[in-house]
């Protein structure tokens, strides 16, 4: 086995006990000779690859970010051309498989939240530029905004283990949420002010100079 080998083997053995440590103990007990401890690596060994719990917390939530990234890309592909909310059914879909993975992955993201703040503004831009692209391509901005919000609320309910509902139950929601057709009749313009003003602005004849 090379050296690039080794170390990438390491580096996940070590993430995967972090993420193991967090489930079980809390992001409160991270520490990196937990880590050690838990994966059977030195403690030096941890140390080459990560050289403070920041820096663990960091490569979890990157790791993440990446696994749901390729996730939307890959579903957005699929429904670019077909669907009519490609945004929204995206980010619809990607925050149902978010729920459908093991929490203890997802706890990877609340730690990093907890432990430092600073870490979420990556994620949370992404998060903007989203919502805007969903507003953007919406009949209905707002009913669009409350489909994502929704989904989101699904799957942080979930995972903090405040749900009372059942995973059918939980499926059957996000189904809904996804199905265009459930929602069409709801839709109502943008702006209903805007729309009726541009009207009687375009009915009322000019003034001749």
């Amino acid at each position: 086995m090379d050296n690039a080998t080794r170390s990438e083997r390491s580096r996940n053995a070590a993430l995967e006990a972090a993420i193991a440590i967090i489930a079980r103990d809390g992001p409160g007990r991270l520490t990196l000779d937990a880590i050690a401890r838990e994966s059977g690596l030195s403690k030096g060994g941890v140390m080459h690859q990560f050289r403070t719990k920041e820096a663990v917390l960091k490569a979890l939530l990157d790791r993440q970010m990446a696994h749901f990234e390729e996730f939307s890309n890959d579903y957005h592909a699929k429904v670019g051309a077909t669907s009519v909310n490609p945004e929204l059914a995206t980010q619809l879909a990607t925050v149902r498989e978010a729920a459908s993975a093991p929490n203890s992955a997802a706890l990877a993201l609340v730690a990093a939240m907890v432990e430092n703040p600073e870490l979420m503004s990556l994620p949370r831009e992404r998060e903007m530029k989203r919502v805007e692209a969903i507003k953007a391509e919406a009949a209905d901005p707002d009913l669009a905004l409350l489909r994502w919000a929704a989904a989101r609320g699904l799957l942080l309910s979930g995972l903090f283990g405040m749900s009372p509902l059942s995973k059918a139950e939980h499926d059957r929601l996000f189904a809904r949420l996804l199905d265009d057709k459930q929602w069409t009749g709801l839709e109502q313009p943008a702006d209903p002010r805007s729309a009726k003003s541009g009207a009687a602005k375009a009915a009322t004849p000019r003034k001749r100079s």
